[in-house]
């Protein structure tokens, strides 16, 4: 009885660690992301506007053209990031959601 006790204490344990692991991860990406973000909009857009400006891209300037649609495509880019990377932490600690089993269809 022991035995079956402590291995499924040992069991949650691991499992808990593992949830842990996954979640420390998936913030740190966020946090990165979120900083990649904050750079691309705030830094760009507003801080080195001036700098950037001296740059043209069809006609515009490079500031400019940042704080209308540039960081929005940097945004969509840093979702997709965010998504492939997380599907590829969620197969590495065995909770993908393409793998769960889907109950049959009723007829």
């Amino acid at each position: 009885m022991n035995l079956i006790m402590s291995s499924s204490v040992q069991s949650s344990s691991e499992s808990h660690q593992q949830a842990r692991r996954y979640w420390q991860t998936n913030i740190k990406i966020v946090l990165i992301l979120m900083a990649v973000w904050f750079a691309v909009s705030f830094g760009a857009s507003i801080l080195f506007v001036e700098q950037l400006n001296r740059i043209q891209i069809a006609g515009f300037p490079l500031g400019f053209w940042m704080g209308q649609q540039g960081s929005i495509f940097v945004f969509i880019f840093l979702i997709l990031f965010y998504a492939i990377r997380m599907q590829q932490l969620d197969r590495k600690f065995g909770v993908d959601e393409s793998e769960a089993v889907t109950p049959p269809q009723a007829k």
